[in-house]
């Protein structure tokens, strides 16, 4: 018997010998590192608004956020019961907000501000870099009195048109439009609804 378990043991001894040894398994590839959000300034105009003023706040509310015209009668429409453009009283220089029936459609931003897009713009950046950033969002069409290089820039957030040329009259649309002067910069932004394609204030 016990030169039967010492032969036993000698051919486990062997065949633990021959037997090939056991790879490691392979290690898990490292995480890849989350991409670094950028936060979205809460200063930032969009397509939605600027600060406390959202596009579809009653006229009462606008005055409520940032004051009354601070200026009345000065920049205004023909009829400023159906749409009128003002500047409340506590609204940063430059920015202008248009009213039609009692409702804020439209908010434009022109020199001295220095408030920007959501996607970093503002006042006197080029049409190149926003074509650039946009790409095939941006959709850009002949200004209606200057020659090119001026020209406007519509970026559609939602229910607007990929072609240029294509009125808007979606109310729930949203956009942002930058108008670039002859030396082919920004020269306005206006954000908002469809009334971000008139082009003589409320005209």
């Amino acid at each position: 018997m016990i030169r039967t378990l010492m032969l036993t043991s000698a051919v486990l001894m062997l065949a633990a010998c021959g037997a090939p040894e056991s790879e490691p398994a392979p290690a898990a590839p490292p995480a890849a590192p989350d991409a670094p959000v950028t936060p979205v300034d809460a200063n930032a105009l969009t397509a939605q608004g600027w600060g406390p003023l959202r596009i579809g706040m009653t006229k009462a509310e606008v005055e409520a956020a940032l004051g009354a015209d601070s200026n009345p009668g000065s920049v205004g429409g023909a009829e400023p019961e159906v749409c009128d453009q003002w500047r409340p009283e506590r609204a940063p220089a430059g920015l202008l907000v248009m009213i039609q029936d009692g409702v804020l459609t439209r908010i434009s931003v022109a020199e001295p501000s220095t408030l920007k897009t959501d996607r970093g713009f503002g006042v006197g950046d080029t049409a190149v870099a926003i074509k650039t950033a946009y790409g095939a969002g941006a959709v850009s069409q002949p200004h209606k009195y200057s020659a090119a290089p001026a020209e406007d820039i519509f970026v559609w957030a939602s229910g607007g048109p990929a072609t240029p040329n294509a009125y808007v009259q979606n109310a729930a649309a949203r956009g942002v439009r930058y108008e670039i002067d002859g030396a082919g910069k920004v020269g306005i932004i206006h954000v908002g609804g469809p009334s971000i394609q008139l082009v003589e204030g409320c005209a």
